[in-house]
């Protein structure tokens, strides 16, 4: 096996996170990696090594899933539990499994380019430079969506807004007094 397909097989299991998370449907997931493997193998010459891998496969799995998006088919919410429930870590706190299923539904209410920030950073651990050049937008749009989509999410999720630094400025004003 090459070097590339081996690099290339590593990648996989993130790939399927990505697109699991960014379609909300396992077998449209399973679609885009395949197609995202397919474009990486017949464009291979193209990826120069010593480049980050994952950034170029996140890259091409993102545009391959906007053409899709553009052809028509568009991204179903609703939630196919039976099928998901496979794929879900088990858990035996009842608690902590249901602020899972809660938080897979909110990411499900955010529009699609807040939710592709929040994944590729937030679920991903990417930078906020690597999802810009994923996404093909400026640095400053990837921190925007992202902080919409982490407020969309407080929102959603009845949590806590998150204070302003002029707000725990004065909240700490106050208490030293």
């Amino acid at each position: 096996m090459s070097d590339f397909n081996s690099l290339l097989e590593r990648q996989i299991p993130r790939l399927r996170r990505y697109a699991r998370a960014l379609t909300r449907n396992i077998s449209r997931a399973d679609d885009l990696v395949q197609d995202t493997l397919v474009r990486a193998l017949t464009k291979q010459d193209l990826w120069q090594p010593g480049t980050n891998l994952r950034a170029w496969l996140f890259t091409l799995m993102h545009n391959q899933h906007g053409n899709t998006v553009h052809q028509g088919v568009r991204d179903s919410l609703t939630i196919e539990v039976d099928t998901l429930s496979n794929t879900l870590p088990a858990i035996t706190d009842p608690t902590a499994s249901r602020q899972l299923h809660e938080l897979d539904w909110a990411l499900g209410q955010l529009p699609d380019e807040q939710r592709q920030a929040v994944l590729l950073v937030g679920l991903e651990g990417m930078s906020y430079e690597e999802a810009a050049a994923i996404l093909d937008v400026p640095i400053g749009t990837v921190r925007s969506r992202l902080s919409r989509g982490r407020d969309h999410l407080r929102r959603l999720m009845n949590m806590p807004a998150r204070a302003s630094s002029a707000d725990a400025a004065v909240g700490l004003t106050q208490q030293a007094a």
